[in-house]
């Protein structure tokens, strides 16, 4: 089987496309007891490309939608402030209701208390966005080396998934590496459709891509993969999920890598964390790390990050997943959903090191 061939020249080492929210962060306190709130700006595809930008100094890039009013202008300053070009599709507020920035609600939770997450998604700018809205023929001519979409996109609407296709067959043509994360949430896709209507969509999109990452449940109620079930299963176990992974490739040939996270939560604030690979027909499994978790969001995206620049800076397979292992714990010691992290912080814990004071 091929390894990943990843362009050596490059206008963006990374492109990816997405919706982004804005996030109200009450921190510990519960929405219903709210006073305040901290402003997150993010989305999963985009939060990869912040991370690589930010602290693994990668050029890179995001498709989405923006509007025209002071949430639009919150979320162009985080993008400002990451260092990601963007390629915005403009929608215009009409001052009343929209099209509107997403809005998610997302308290901390504190020990055996746990995080709870509701959304706002009426009428939102991201879920307008469809085939045409953006020149992709133009966006690939520059170069990108790798190119990525999540499947809480997809699920936005009946036409992002049909975009993340056009997108995916453009940069197949230009010879950029496609991921896809594929996230899936039930929820979602029952707004839309149905859960068969999800795994259809899912489907077609990962016939046209090199990287799959997702978990067992993802595999499953994504692709319609059979396999055990996830939740009597232990959370660290990686054997179910290389014993699907045969079952993956042979509906997806063309897929090289999958990846995913191993989490088992003990409390809100406590996770034992892992992560597992398995690339051109080999497996790789990382060490596991106990955690004290600040905030859990992101990390999933925080290991997408990391994994990435390993591919993109052709670290081996192993080295690679420790930077995606590293990346993604480290986010959690943060508030917000994109990293905060230095480059030597992650090189030195995925080699090992220890939180010792750094004097």
């Amino acid at each position: 089987m091929p390894e990943l061939q990843i362009k050596t020249d490059a206008a963006l080492d990374f492109l990816s496309l997405g919706s982004l929210v804005h996030r109200l962060d009450p921190g510990t306190i519960p929405f219903r007891k709210a006073r305040a709130f901290e402003i997150h700006v993010s989305g999963g595809e985009y939060n990869v490309a912040a991370n690589l930008s930010d602290c693994f100094g990668l050029k890179t890039g995001v498709a989405t939608a923006m509007v025209d009013y002071g949430v639009g202008e919150i979320v162009q300053r985080a993008v400002r402030e990451t260092g990601v070009k963007p390629f915005y599709k403009w929608f215009e507020h009409d001052g009343v209701r929209g099209p509107n920035i997403a809005t998610v609600y997302s308290d901390r939770g504190l020990g055996v208390r746990p995080p709870v997450v509701f959304y706002n998604r009426a009428n939102e700018a991201g879920a307008m966005l469809k085939p045409g809205d953006f020149d992709w023929k133009a966006i690939f001519a520059d170069g990108v080396k790798w190119f990525h979409s999540g499947g809480i996109f997809a699920a936005l609407s009946p036409t992002t998934s049909e975009l993340i296709v056009e997108a995916m067959q453009a940069a197949q043509a230009s010879g950029t590496i496609t991921s896809f994360d594929l996230n899936y949430r039930a929820k979602l896709w029952k707004t839309i459709g149905s859960e068969e209507k999800g795994q259809e969509m899912c489907r077609k999109i990962a016939s046209h891509c090199d990287v799959l990452i997702g978990n067992e449940e993802d595999l499953q109620k994504g692709l319609g993969i059979a396999g055990q079930d996830v939740e009597s299963s232990s959370k660290l176990d990686p054997e179910q999920f290389f014993g699907m992974i045969e079952k993956v490739v042979d509906k997806f040939p063309k897929v090289k890598l999958v990846a995913t996270t191993l989490r088992e939560v003990k409390s809100t604030n406590r996770h034992e964390w892992a992560a597992v690979i398995w690339y051109n027909g080999q497996r790789y499994v990382s060490p596991t790390m106990n955690l004290d978790v600040v905030c859990r969001i992101g990390g999933g995206d925080g290991f997408a990050a990391g994994l990435i620049y390993g591919m993109l800076t052709g670290l081996p397979p192993e080295q690679a997943l420790r930077m995606g292992w590293a990346h993604g714990a480290l986010l959690t010691t943060f508030t917000g959903d994109v990293t905060m992290a230095k480059l030597h912080e992650v090189q030195a814990l995925a080699a090992g090191g220890s939180a010792r004071v750094q004097r």
